[in-house]
This record gives structure tokens, sequence and C-alpha cells, in this order.
């Protein structure tokens, strides 16, 4: 994923690890109130560049990849959590139009952040990835704190690509973002432009009282 596709949705979550990367099940944080887990990891395994939505490579369940990036998690000490099946629409400056892609957010469990950033490290390097996202989740006054996590229902990727084509600064400050298969917006967006991440789940026609948000630390990993 580059990393300019990752500010999107997110999920994104941090591991850690203990010393020179290996994981410490003893020293392993707990999940804030509110979280399903400590971290999420966002991946793919897509390096093409997508602009059709009705690409047939957009139709994949990422079942095998699924499977690998669990064992990744695992091997490293981690423990995997549920994976969910999303639709990435992201803005290219490059291209100048919206590029879109299947991915899949991992939870992950009985992880510190060194180790998160190692196992985003070697997914992003099996899979030939520019960067990949990772969001650890943390309370709302804690130091680390740099980002938000906004998840609301009633969203499609069709919605979510026309409402970024018509926000120009939304889409070149937040990227994109990301759809559950049952239509959950996930969005994650730096601290500092929460109420522009706010002003385009308006656009998307989400009440903003029906939305979840989640505090944390996210980080590109490339």
């Amino acid at each position: 994923m580059k990393q300019q596709h990752l500010r999107v949705l997110v999920a994104v979550g941090v591991l850690t690890l203990g010393s020179a990367g290996t994981g410490s099940a003893h020293a392993s944080p707990a999940s804030p109130p509110g979280c399903p887990a400590v971290a999420e990891v966002f991946a793919t395994d897509n390096t093409a560049i997508i602009t059709d939505p009705a690409d047939p490579r957009l139709r994949t369940r990422l079942h095998r990849f699924d499977h690998e990036v669990r064992g990744i998690i695992r091997a490293h000490g981690a423990k995997p959590g549920s994976s969910t099946l999303l639709d990435g629409v992201f803005w290219s400056d490059e291209l100048k139009q919206t590029t879109y892609e299947r991915s899949r957010e991992f939870e992950v469990n009985r992880v510190d952040p060194a180790g998160l950033r190692h196992i985003a490290d070697v997914i992003r390097k099996q899979y030939h990835q520019e960067s990949v996202l990772t969001f650890r989740c943390l309370p709302r006054n804690a130091p680390d704190t740099d980002a938000v996590q906004i998840q609301a229902p009633g969203v499609s990727p069709t919605r979510l690509h026309d409402a970024l084509l018509a926000d120009p600064e939304a889409r070149e400050r937040l990227g994109g973002g990301s759809v559950t298969v049952d239509g959950r917006l996930i969005l994650i967006a730096p601290l500092t432009d929460l109420p522009l991440a706010k002003k385009l789940t308006a656009e998307l026609g989400v009440d903003w009282d029906t939305a979840e948000v989640r505090y944390g630390d996210e980080e590109f990993v490339g």
C-alpha cells in the first residue's frame, strides 16, 4: 500500500514485541475500553494500480493473504484477532484520479509498539508494499495519541468515491478511506485533521452521533 493510499481509513494497529523484534507476552498491553484489540494493521498484497471500480481483481476475498498474515503475526510472538475485508478508495495525486484496492484489517493482541512496527515491516517486505499502516488504540489523553479512527455505518465505496472527488482538500489531506463489505466506513486521520475528517463524514451523509471514534497512534511503516 502506498503511503498516500493509506491515509484513509483506518484501522491500523500497533504491535510491539520485545527487544530485537521478539514478542513478550507478559509485558503486552491490554486494549483500552471500547477497543476490540490492542492494535490494527491495514495491509494488502496488491501491487497494481486499479482505476476501474468494475475490475475483477476487486472481487477477491484475500483468503490466502488472510491466512498468511495471521501466520506472520503468530510467528513474531503476537496474537491475531479477527480480520476484516475492506474496499479502499484512494486519491492518487500522481494520476489525478481515484484508485481502488482490496485489503484487510487485522486485529493484533499481545504486542507492543516495537513489535507492531516489526510485524508491519515483515508484511511490507513480503508483499512488496511501499508502506503498511498501523493503528494502536490508546486513551484520548495518552502521550502517544496523535490520530483518530472513525467508523460509521451506511457508506458505500461509490459514495466515498463521489465525496472525495467533490472535496479537493479532503482527498489531498486524508488521501482516501475504506469501507467494509457491509457498508461501514473506516477512516484514520491525524488529530490535527479531525475537523476535516468530520466534515467528510457529513458529506458522506453520516450522522456524527452514529459514528464510533477511537483515539490512538498511527504509523506508516515503510
